[in-house]
């Protein structure tokens, strides 16, 4: 599977603060993860990609995020390294491929964007097979006409423009984006039971606008972990011992960096807090963090008394399952 990391700040980061220098960055990560638990021992080989957003606005350059994407395995690509040392930025999105559904191509590689709007998914649809062609049938021309690949994450992304008053539009706000990503996940379960799928889907979603950050952390079932989210935020994020080893660091109360991340970046255990199963995430234009369940028929309230917790096995079998108590364990 893949696996995904977000930046906003109210200052911009050297990409290579968070792609190429920690010494788990996601780069690292994508062929020696110390914190994944998976059966299968996969590497995210299969592309990566970057999107950032300018640090000023400008006119002539426009709103629209900039994209790097190459379908070489990201820590073998002298290209990002050498951009990563020159490029800086408020936002960022960053991405490794290992293939599960789609060809290994460009058109593959996530983020994905539209206009001004930018996406990713960790996870997979299960058996998009067969509610692929009813997905397209119900998709506006400027949804459909946008997908470029064969991926159940860039239809996905296609889903959630089609839900959006207008995915043109030169703003959104984040309740309207919030809704169109609660909107996109109702869909795709409704596909699921109508064609009588019964594996679960993660979809671990996330989109911007350059603005806002909508992140989900969701699969269709009851009784299973979703892939793995965590968060991490505070005033400065640097690197405090020599080889790789960064720490996010809080000077007082303001929240000047936000983090997301499939994996943690850090090996420091205080730094990472898990986001829920079954939970949105949303970091707002003023840089405040908020959790919100997800309350649809896969969701399972903390009161109910029948409840006795979530199973690993499903997630730890896909390689999508990193636990906090890893985080000790693989600290050097």
């Amino acid at each position: 599977m893949c696996r995904f990391v977000i930046y906003k700040g109210t200052a911009p980061v050297q990409l290579s603060h968070l792609l190429t220098r920690p010494c788990h960055s996601i780069i690292n990560q994508a062929f020696d993860s110390r914190l994944r638990l998976d059966h299968r021992r996969p590497m995210n080989g299969d592309g990566f990609g970057v999107g950032w957003y300018d640090s000023v606005y400008d006119e002539e350059l426009g709103s629209q995020p900039c994209i790097f994407t190459s379908v070489t395995p990201a820590w073998n690509n002298v290209n990002l390294t050498r951009l990563a040392e020159k490029i800086k930025s408020p936002l960022v999105f960053g991405h490794v491929r290992a293939t599960t559904a789609g060809s290994l191509s460009l058109d593959n590689c996530h983020p994905f964007v539209h206009g001004k709007l930018m996406f990713m998914h960790n996870g997979g649809i299960a058996d998009f097979h067969l509610i692929k062609r009813k997905l397209q049938m119900g998709l506006p021309d400027v949804a459909f006409d946008m997908v470029q690949g064969n991926t159940d994450s860039e239809w996905a992304f296609a889903l959630f423009l089609s839900m959006l008053p207008d995915p043109n539009a030169r703003t959104f706000t984040v309740q309207t984006l919030r809704k169109a990503m609660l909107d996109t996940i109702a869909t795709l379960n409704k596909y699921a039971e109508e064609a009588g799928i019964t594996e679960p889907s993660l979809m671990n979603f996330c989109v911007t606008d350059g603005e806002t950050v909508i992140v989900t952390r969701y699969i269709s079932s009851k009784r299973d972990e979703a892939a793995s989210l965590w968060f991490s935020s505070g005033t400065s994020f640097s690197e405090y011992a020599e080889g790789g080893h960064y720490k996010m660091s809080k000077a007082d109360k303001r929240e000047n960096i936000i983090m997301i991340a499939s994996e943690p970046l850090t090996f420091e255990r205080a730094d990472w807090m898990e986001i829920k199963t079954n939970n949105m995430a949303i970091i707002t234009p003023k840089m405040n963090f908020l959790q919100i369940p997800i309350i649809d028929q896969f969701y399972v309230s903390p009161a109910d008394p029948t409840f006795t917790g979530r199973t690993t096995e499903f997630a730890r079998e896909k390689g999508l399952l990193a636990p906090r108590k890893e985080l000790s364990a693989a600290k050097v």
